[in-house]
């Protein structure tokens, strides 16, 4: 369960739950819920979460895995995250101690995959497999199509729109994966 991961985390650094809100910027109640299993938090949250614990947002999610050479995910066992107001969803598609993080997304149309531009420290290379998808990066605003691919720079405040009106689904790749 993620509340229990956080938890985990969070004593592990030696921080207090109000400490943990304060660098996440989020309610200590809300901090509290989400340890206790009592609320499935955005994902937004998460992220603000994750950033202030020093982690890989999916790290979030970690289950102990082998440290072998090769690391085989299978489908079924994938890790999800829903955000249920911007029609997003991602599956981790590499195991979750690789230094490359790749996802699969899907995003409903006329959704986004976060309210506003959103930066972390890696770099980040999209692939658009089906549907259309405008990556809006710095102050540009690329369209992508079925086969086409941006490469960025992802301390550059970016996010994923779906103008059209089909899901788009892609691969992201980031490496290192992203805090």
């Amino acid at each position: 369960m993620i509340g229990n991961r956080i938890r985990e985390v969070r004593k592990a650094r030696k921080l207090t739950v109000r400490e943990l809100a304060e660098r996440a910027g989020v309610s200590t109640g809300l901090v509290s819920q989400v340890e206790r299993g009592l609320t499935d938090p955005s994902l937004e949250t998460l992220r603000r979460l994750s950033a202030a614990l020093g982690l890989p947002l999916f790290d979030l999610f970690r289950q102990e895995e082998a440290e072998d050479e090769v690391a085989v995910v299978r489908r079924e066992r994938r890790i999800q995250v829903r955000s249920p107001q911007g029609g997003i969803e991602y599956t981790r598609v590499s195991a979750g101690s690789a230094r490359l993080e790749v996802l699969e997304g899907t995003l409903e149309p006329g959704g986004a995959s976060s309210e506003a531009r959103y930066s972390h420290p890696s770099e980040e290379c999209v692939l658009l497999l089906t549907g259309s998808l405008v990556v809006e990066a710095g102050d540009g605003r690329y369209e992508l199509g079925p086969g086409d691919s941006c490469t960025f720079d992802s301390r550059v405040p970016h996010r994923y729109v779906n103008e059209g009106e089909e899901p788009a689904r892609f691969l992201v790749s980031v490496t290192p994966p992203s805090r």
